[in-house]
């Protein structure tokens, strides 16, 4: 898929931008604080109608207006599509081919895309909210069933959790409306492990080529889900249902949901070794590298179309060999947006068909 053109008024700091990138590799040069980061976010925005950076609709918005809309034309492998993303106040609408959709779920999906900035090394060495948020923004774009399945377990976790606390401070002990949740979220939560299982399988085989490639052959990466519930052998909403029953005490002491797929991770070891705990810096970035990388092309394998990539200022944060590679791999098939501060990138490029573009206050040409 490619971003044939790129309109955007009052989106943070650019008000009224026109672009017609490459379908090749586009850079963005100019010094921190520009604007470079806020167009990849604008891309970011029509692909998972979310932020990267926050969680605040409105900080989008150039803080003199009230409203900021992003425009583009996207060709795909048999047709062109017109996506619109408004922001207006709180509120949020999207637009397909000039209609507007009701259902964020039939927008997402449309575009794809994978971002790779300096904080995705916290994918391997932080949280496991970072490797829970990688896998759910992942498998969004491109499984609407399970950005559906996942926005409903979030209502019903919220509404669970409230009524945990209710029983927790009120002391009670009748258990049929706990029970009523309890089977909506072992419901949804179930699909969700599932999928997710299915996902891991297919990007743990990608990953670690990319792994190998990267480092010679020396690290051989594995990738596994660690969950809440435990061991996952056999029927999943019947292990779901035995640890909720068994954990019912303990959930209401404390007042929130202690197991499902909110609280799940991804083991990553490196030779046998856990490399979020015990890898080198260069080890995790590597790891976090061949994520990414692995990333790519599994949407590309489950939509037919590589997605569009943005590489936010990564190039400062990555040694030569793992720039190469990255470059080799992204040169000529896939259509990429680069932020950068400086032109120490273009020696790699020189034989390849990209677009330089500068950034200074918010304009660019």
């Amino acid at each position: 898929m490619i971003l044939e053109k790129i309109n955007l008024l009052n989106f943070r700091n650019l008000q009224n931008l026109y672009l017609e990138p490459s379908p090749a590799i586009n850079i963005l040069i100019g010094d921190n604080g520009q604007g470079k980061t806020n167009l990849l976010e604008s891309i970011y925005l029509l692909a998972t109608l979310a932020s990267h950076r926050t969680f605040n609709d409105k900080e989008m918005i150039n803080w003199e207006r009230d409203k900021a809309q992003v425009n583009v034309l996207l060709r795909k492998r048999d047709h062109s599509l017109k996506l619109a993303v408004v922001l207006e106040g709180s509120s949020k609408r999207v637009q397909v081919n000039d209609t507007p959709i009701e259902k964020k779920a039939d927008f997402i999906g449309n575009l794809n895309v994978v971002l790779f900035s300096p904080e995705d090394l916290n994918l391997v060495k932080g949280g496991p909210s970072y490797r829970r948020d990688f896998l759910n923004i992942e498998v969004s774009q491109v499984s609407s069933y399970y950005h559906y399945h996942l926005s409903q377990y979030r209502r019903v976790l919220k509404q669970r959790n409230f009524y945990l606390k209710e029983l927790r401070e009120k002391h009670k002990k009748d258990y049929g409306i706990l029970e009523i949740w309890d089977e909506k979220l072992i419901d949804l939560g179930s699909r969700i492990i599932e999928k997710r299982l299915e996902v891991i399988d297919k990007l743990q085989i990608l990953a670690r080529l990319n792994q190998r490639k990267i480092t010679g052959g020396k690290e051989n990466l594995s990738i596994e889900y660690e969950c809440s519930l435990g061991e996952l052998k056999g029927d999943i909403p019947a292990i779901f249902r035995k640890v909720l029953v068994n954990n019912r005490e303990e959930e209401i002491k404390r007042g929130y949901s202690l197991y499902g797929p909110h609280r799940d991770d991804l083991s990553l070891k490196v030779n046998g070794i856990d490399i979020r705990k015990y890898g080198s810096q260069g080890q995790q970035r590597t790891t976090a590298l061949a994520l990414k990388l692995a990333e790519l092309e599994f949407m590309k394998s489950e939509s037919g179309e590589y997605p569009v990539l943005l590489l936010d200022d990564v190039f400062s944060e990555l040694d030569q060999k793992r720039k190469d590679i990255l470059l080799e791999l992204i040169a000529g098939k896939i259509q990429t947006f680069i932020t950068a501060t400086d032109l120490n990138i273009l020696g790699k490029l020189k034989h390849s068909a990209y677009k330089l573009f500068k950034v200074k206050e918010g304009l660019i040409e």
